[in-house]
């Protein structure tokens, strides 16, 4: 209706230009003509629908003649819908002209952003708590007006955003987890080798601590000691560790973080989610690599895995991290248009072309 109205009234403006030059009989003879032909459509059409657009400008077009002549003119409506019109056409115009005038000011863009971050990272607050927030910042606003922009953005009162899911909970504790579990591979001669792998649930940094054809309890703990001395060299700071209840893991293997602290914790039995992100990247790894590759021997199989983890902690993109890698961090989005138009990508391959890594020629 905004854009059909002045196209309306424009071309009435032009029809009225042409009318000018004509001759009084000319614009006779052409009014029995239309009358004529309205009168045809009538008879054919019981109850035409007028456009709101087609309304505002009949209104505006015959508010001036009086209601004797609107009964004398041959209309497709009655002249008292032409009146309503016309009254419904200044009632908006009021409405609107009052609600201009009435009202305090609507509140700046860059505050209702504000409530709605403040609202968004802390979950227990509730309307008066942002309103003092607030105030010490010194911005002035009204509660109320804290709590009608809540309300227009669909966002609940605190008491029900206060309540903590499973996953912002494991995402909160994230930073102190780690998860360990064995997967085999198998080599060429049919030899199974155990392979012992740790991920860090909060950066999703692997870790392959080695492989095996005999895992015993030995191998195992002294696995867990090379695991602790790493950990303690790049100051990480572990309170739980996941894991199976495979007879693989002694008691030696949880005394060694017993001792530093972190708390073992035993997935239940037969339920793999439990232990769901390691799982997860056991499959990566078959998917990956292993279905890929024809293993030699332990050696072979050594190799392919150190690449394996160079190449998932230092390249491949995580959509937990928001298409980081664990220990590279998500370049700047480019928005050079004249780089964007040459793009030199250079391709690196890893394990002879099984892994590709793509960056930007220097």
């Amino acid at each position: 209706m905004l854009l059909r109205l002045p196209y309306l009234a424009v071309s009435s403006v032009f029809a009225f230009i042409r009318l000018l030059p004509m001759s009084d009989a000319d614009k006779d003879i052409e009014i029995l003509t239309l009358r004529h032909q309205l009168a045809v459509l009538q008879r054919q059409i019981d109850r035409p629908r007028v456009p709101p657009a087609d309304r505002a400008l009949l209104a505006a077009l015959l508010h001036r003649v009086p209601r004797p002549k609107l009964r004398q003119l041959q209309l497709i409506v009655a002249p008292e819908t032409i009146l309503r019109w016309h009254r419904d056409l200044i009632r908006r115009h009021a409405d609107l002209a009052r609600r201009k005038r009435a009202g305090r000011p609507p509140t700046r863009r860059a505050i209702q952003a504000l409530v709605l971050r403040l609202a968004r990272e802390n979950s227990s607050w509730g309307y008066r708590r942002i309103h003092g927030e607030l105030a010490v910042l010194g911005i002035k606003v009204a509660p109320s007006t804290v709590w009608e922009i809540l309300r227009a953005h669909g966002i609940e009162p605190a008491p029900e955003r206060g309540r903590q899911t499973w996953a912002a909970f494991l995402r909160g504790q994230a930073h102190a987890i780690l998860a360990c579990d064995f997967f085999t591979a198998t080599t060429l001669n049919g030899a199974t080798v155990y392979v012992f792998a740790v991920i860090e649930h909060a950066d999703r940094r692997i870790r392959i601590l080695g492989a095996t054809a005999h895992p015993t309890a030995a191998w195992v703990t002294q696995a867990a000691r090379n695991l602790v001395m790493d950990l303690q060299d790049v100051g990480a700071t572990v309170a739980y560790l996941i894991r199976d209840r495979d007879s693989k893991y002694t008691r030696a293997f949880d005394a060694v973080f017993e001792a530093e602290g972190v708390e073992i914790v035993t997935t239940g039995i037969r339920v793999p989610r439990m232990n769901s992100i390691m799982e997860r990247w056991v499959q990566t790894c078959r998917h990956e690599l292993l279905d890929r590759t024809l293993i030699w021997n332990q050696a072979h199989l050594l190799h392919a895995l150190n690449e394996f983890e160079a190449y998932y902690n230092g390249h491949r993109p995580h959509r937990t991290l928001h298409s980081a890698a664990p220990l590279r961090p998500a370049p700047e989005p480019i928005t050079d248009p004249d780089r964007l138009h040459y793009l030199d990508v250079r391709r690196r391959d890893r394990l002879g072309g099984i892994l590709h890594e793509y960056a930007h020629a220097a």
